[in-house]
């Protein structure tokens, strides 16, 4: 029997940390299972369009070294470009969605998840999640343009606003609002929280970097103290640096997900100081079993 994790209660630091990777061990194949359904399609087109990108920043570099290439094309890398920035922010919303519903569904089931329910609240609540992330991402961007500190204060707010939307059922614009009335009185813990899960995903991430750097300072020709310009062109743009690549995009979009998670219990923690919520619900079952 898989252990069922409480997501509707307090947590110190400690406790979500431990937790959060507890519920991703625990739930492991419905979990990626259920993401692979849902996101994987997306993903996998996010990887297609940045090979290709890769590839045409490949024929860039060597255009502008030998200007007599005739295979760039910037009119093709400028779509290609377009076509991943599209592919990416889907895959990301769908998996940020897919991970939100998919713990609604274990919290509200005590650990039983229905797959359709979530698919097709994923769907449902697409563009609620596209023009939440636009209000989210417009905020941080003038936020950090003015001084930094505005941003960072408005980071940890603002992760929570996705999770008020889903699990209160609000709106965008009152998700929004309501995200700075939950942290208030808790933003440092909540600040330390996001603080040290950016650090563990962050080295996580880095390491899985570290293949396609080795390989392109081989292919420059750093570690033999030499530099070849016209090789360094089309060498690190070669299918091998693409690959390693693509395969580090990939694990770092999974390890998203740990923020992601992280993220739901930050909520549930917050949610549980201000309103109790699962306090009353874990009363109210008591009574009810009393009853029977």
């Amino acid at each position: 029997m898989q252990q069922y994790i409480e997501f509707k209660k307090q947590r110190e630091l400690g406790e979500i940390l431990s937790d959060t990777f507890g519920f991703m061990r625990n739930q492991y194949k419905p979990f990626f299972g259920s993401i692979l359904k849902i996101v994987g399609p997306y993903l996998v087109v996010m990887l297609i369009t940045l090979g290709f990108y890769y590839y045409f920043i490949g024929d860039m570099f060597a255009f502008n070294i030998e200007t007599s290439n005739e295979s760039f094309n910037p009119l093709m890398t400028a779509l290609v470009f377009i076509l991943f920035f599209v592919a990416i922010i889907a895959a990301y919303v769908m998996a940020q969605a897919t991970v939100l519903f998919y713990i609604k569904s274990y919290a509200n089931n005590q650990g039983v998840i229905d797959f359709d329910e979530i698919k097709k609240n994923v769907y449902t609540h697409f563009w609620s999640f596209i023009g939440l992330g636009l209000l989210v991402g417009i905020s941080l961007a003038v936020g950090f343009m003015l001084c930094v500190i505005p941003g960072i204060y408005l980071y940890p707010v603002l992760a929570l606003s996705f999770s008020v939307m889903v699990f209160n059922q609000k709106g965008v614009s009152e998700a929004y609002g309501y995200s700075f009335t939950l942290i208030k009185d808790n933003w440092w813990i909540t600040f330390a929280t996001f603080f040290v899960i950016g650090i563990i995903v962050g080295i996580a991430g880095y390491a899985f970097n570290i293949p396609a750097y080795i390989y392109m300072m081989v292919r420059m020709g750093t570690l033999a103290g030499e530099v070849d310009p016209v090789g360094m062109a089309g060498g690190i743009f070669d299918p091998i640096y693409i690959i390693l690549n693509l395969l580090s995009v990939s694990v770092q979009f999974l390890l998203n997900l740990i923020t992601l998670v992280a993220s739901v219990l930050i909520y549930f923690n917050l949610n549980e100081k201000k309103n109790f919520t699962g306090t009353y619900e874990r009363i109210e079952n008591l009574g009810k079993s009393a009853e029977e």
